[in-house]
């Protein structure tokens, strides 16, 4: 059997292979509401046999979510709606994944849709976002709030929360976001993190709030539940986030009952990134051998030969797929065919003719 093909396992949760649906926004959901758009779009993955389909960024809070069109987790209508998304995923074969997260200094911002670029003002429904320090992202709101202690404090609640109304609608495998500069990478990072408390400065303040966030999570859900963490291994700008800093906060997250860093990079401030196929997998390859932790390869992995050498090699235990999904959600049907997988478990009973 081909390593895409082969399961894997994370606590109590048997996945049916390895490739994986990364998170995508679609910024189609109305006060946080995922509706029929995401059940077709996380269920086409499903049925074109993913192992793990795992949703947008979806807020914790309100105030988290990136534009106003973001999917949320806060509220019992929102679960509902989930937890109908979640059984046709698991009708299917598939494993369903959440990504819990909060934009930070980044949040209230358009989400491009319409042609309109930068933030939201509160006369169309915006509201000032939040983040470590006053310092802004560029061409965003000028002046987010910086959290204070009890903000902090809410925020960590807040994460637990949504990750125990996660595993309430059904939910399998719980990611959180702490990449591509949004809140947690915010504090992460010294280029968005100025504070001179004990979030800020040292390497050990700026991870205190991923870590007290994982740690929430750890004790609200069940032992088996298995937890992921998106780190960006680099913010690729001089004084920024570095991978030796990602090789030591997943170190510490495998501690406090992390299974897998789904690894990308970037995000936090703009930057010069060299663009091209399997370009994040190495930082996926050093996090994995020097932390001992599984991790997520992903950046423009395309095809099935470079998904399956990508895992053959120990560069990664997991390959996760968005634009190529996209472009084709039957991906992982024809790899298997590509990469001589024989039976047709994969495929809805409804497609069986095709496979044969």
């Amino acid at each position: 059997m081909s390593q895409i093909f082969t399961p894997i396992t994370l606590r109590d949760v048997t996945i049916r292979n390895r490739a994986w649906v990364a998170p995508m926004c679609q910024y189609t959901a109305v006060d946080g509401l995922p509706n029929d758009w995401h059940l077709v779009h996380l269920g086409s993955f499903a049925r074109g046999g993913a192992g793990l389909v795992i949703t947008e960024a979806t807020a914790v809070v309100p105030e988290g979510r990136i534009s106003p069109d973001d999917t949320g987790l806060w509220n019992d209508e929102q679960q509902a709606a989930w937890a109908r998304i979640v059984d046709f995923v698991h009708g299917q074969g598939a494993t369903a994944g959440i990504q819990l997260a909060h934009a930070g200094r980044k949040a209230s911002t358009y989400s491009g849709f319409t042609g309109e670029r930068g933030a939201v003002p509160e006369s169309e429904g915006g509201w000032r976002p939040v983040g470590p320090s006053a310092t802004p992202y560029p061409g965003l709101h000028p002046d987010p709030e910086p959290l204070d202690a009890a903000g902090i404090a809410r925020v960590v609640t807040a994460f637990g929360d949504a990750a125990e109304r996660a595993v309430a609608a059904g939910f399998d495998v719980l990611e959180v976001h702490a990449a591509h500069g949004y809140l947690l990478h915010e504090f992460l990072s010294p280029l968005s993190n100025l504070r001179d408390d004990e979030y800020g400065g040292s390497f050990d303040n700026r991870v205190r709030l991923t870590l007290e966030v994982t740690r929430e999570i750890r004790g609200r859900v069940a032992a088996g539940v298995p937890l992921v963490v998106r780190l960006s291994a680099t913010d690729w700008l001089d004084d920024g986030w570095t991978l030796e800093e990602s090789v030591q906060l997943a170190a510490l997250l495998r501690e406090e009952g992390v299974d897998l860093i789904d690894t990308s990079t970037g995000g936090n401030a703009p930057a010069e990134i060299p663009v091209g196929p399997g370009y994040q997998v190495p930082f996926a390859r050093s996090i994995r051998a020097a932390a001992q932790i599984a991790t997520g390869a992903v950046g423009l992995i395309t095809d099935a030969k470079q998904a399956e050498d990508i895992l053959a090699d120990g560069s990664a235990d997991v390959v996760l797929l968005a634009r190529e999904l996209l472009r084709d959600p039957h991906w992982p049907l024809r790899a298997a065919r590509e990469l001589g997988e024989t039976g047709d478990a994969l495929w809805p009973a409804q497609y069986r003719r095709a496979a044969r």
